[in-house]
C-alpha cells in the first residue's frame, strides 16, 4: 500500500511544483523527500544543509554523501541560532526559534533563486509529539510533503529502502541541543562536548545513542536490550576517562534506556497531546 499508494502521492505532489528547495538534515526524512523531489524534478531541486555548532561534522559529511548518492544539487549556509538568547536559553519552545532561524534564512535565498516551495522532511508521526518547531515552519509557509500525504517514520524507513537509500535505517539523529534539560544554558562548548562523547561511542559500534547532558554529568542512553551487552563488553574507565577528558566530571548509564522524546516526559500533559 506504501508503494502503490503514497509514493505516487508524494511525486504528485513535487509534480504540481516548478521548483523546490529542501530543508535537508541528511536524516532519513529529508533524505526521502530530496531523492524523490529530484527524481521529479532534477536539477530544478535543491537541498540545502543548515550548519551551526548543534550539528556534527561527522553527520555533515554523511549529507554530503548521501546528496551526492542522489545526485542533487547541494548547498551548505550558516545559521546564527547560538547568537539569540531565546535559543541559547533553552526555553520548552527551543525549537521554534532554532526553526525560525533556519527559515527565515532558507526564505530569502529561495526568492532570489527562484524556487517557489521550500519543503522539509515533517513526517505524519512528528504532528503526534511537541514539535514547536513545526509551528515556526508552517507561519513561512513551509511544506511538509511526508506530513501531508500521512507517510509515518516507518514508512519512510520503508520507502527509503525500497528506493535504494542508504540512509533508510540510519537513527534519528537530532541537533545536539536536544541533549540538554530545558533551561539549562546552551553553549558552544557544551554542544561540543556532547558531539565528541556521542562519536566516541559511534566508534566503539554503538549506533543507537545519546548523551545527555546536565551540569557536569553525562548520562548514556542505548535501547533497552543493548545495556547488559554495553556493560559486558565496554571497558568503563576507558569510556569514563576519555568523557572526563571531553569535560565531564561525571559519567551514569540510563537503565531505562533509550526512548525518543524523552526529554518532553517533563513537560505539561497538555503540551504533548496531539490529535
Amino acid at each position: 500500500m506504501i508503494i502503490t499508494e503514497k509514493l505516487p502521492q508524494l511525486q504528485a505532489l513535487f509534480q504540481q511544483m516548478d521548483r523546490a528547495l529542501i530543508a535537508y538534515s541528511g536524516g532519513v526524512d529529508s533524505t526521502l523527500v530530496a531523492k524523490i523531489a529530484y527524481d521529479i524534478l532534477g536539477d530544478r531541486a535543491l537541498a540545502i544543509t543548515a550548519v551551526s555548532p548543534s550539528l556534527l561534522l561527522e553527520d555533515l559529511a554523511e549529507a554530503r554523501i548521501q546528496a551526492a548518492e542522489i545526485g542533487i544539487q547541494h548547498r551548505e549556509i550558516e545559521t546564527q541560532e547560538m547568537e539569540n538568547p531565546n535559543y541559547t536559553s533553552n526555553p520548552v519552545n527551543r525549537c521554534y526559534f532554532c526553526k525560525s532561524e533556519l527559515h527565515d534564512t532558507l526564505k530569502p535565498l529561495a526568492q532570489k533563486w527562484g524556487y517557489s516551495y521550500i519543503v522539509d522532511g515533517v513526517n505524519a508521526d512528528d504532528l503526534r509529539d511537541y514539535r514547536p518547531g513545526i509551528q515556526a515552519a508552517k507561519e513561512r509557509g513551509v511544506r511538509s510533503p511526508l506530513a501531508e500525504v500521512g507517510v509515518s517514520k516507518t514508512e519512510v524507513r520503508e520507502l527509503s529502502k525500497y528506493l535504494g537509500l542508504m540512509a533508510w535505517d540510519k537513527p534519528a539523529q537530532p541537533c545536539l541541543s536536544s541533549r540538554f534539560p530545558y533551561t539549562e544554558e546552551i553553549t558552544i562548548a557544551k554542544l561540543q562536548r556532547v558531539g565528541r562523547a556521542e562519536v566516541y561511542l559511534r566508534k566503539l559500534g554503538w549506533k543507537n545513542l545519546r548523551v545527555r547532558s546536565e551540569a557536569d554529568t553525562a548520562r548514556i542512553e542505548l535501547p533497552p536490550e543493548q545495556i547488559k551487552e554495553f556493560v559486558s563488553q565496554t571497558e568503563l574507565s576507558q569510556l569514563v576517562q576519555a568523557f572526563q577528558q571531553f569535560g565531564f566530571v561525571y559519567v551514569t548509564l540510563d537503565l531505562e534506556g533509550y526512548r525518543s522524546g524523552k526529554l518532553n516526559q517533563v513537560l505539561p500533559s497538555e503540551l504533548l497531546v496531539r490529535p
